[in-house]
């Protein structure tokens, strides 16, 4: 017997300061605030991505930071469509956000946030 799973609903993402974070994930990428999320207990923000969410957690981080890949396609990443890969480039430069750009030939990229969670932007 298996579970019948029917859609994603959010994904949640460990930051150290909700604030800073919030100039990543709502200044640069333009993800509105879901501004019904309850008090929970500890710092944090939800975001809408279409129908879906990302879910930012200010808690204790319990991986390791540094020594992770430069290229985030090495490592455990989220992916979101954008619609225009050069106006993401040139948005990332003018916050001196490094990205490398896909080893598949797609026309994406990856960067990193602020807290060095690996974030890939895929043109579609």
């Amino acid at each position: 017997m298996s579970i019948d799973v029917t859609r994603f609903d959010h994904f949640s993402i460990v930051v150290q300061d909700t604030n800073k974070a919030l100039e990543f994930y709502a200044d640069l990428l333009g993800l509105a605030v879901d501004e019904t999320r309850p008090e929970l207990g500890y710092p944090g923000a939800w975001l809408f991505v279409g129908e879906y969410q990302i879910h930012l957690l200010q808690v204790p981080n319990p991986d390791a930071v540094e020594g992770r890949p430069q290229h985030g396609g090495r490592d455990r990443h989220l992916a979101l469509c954008i619609s225009n890969l050069e106006q993401a480039i040139e948005a990332l430069k003018s916050r001196d956000i490094a990205y490398t750009v896909s080893k598949s030939g797609r026309k994406a990229l990856f960067c990193r946030d602020y807290d060095g969670n690996a974030v890939e932007l895929i043109e579609k």
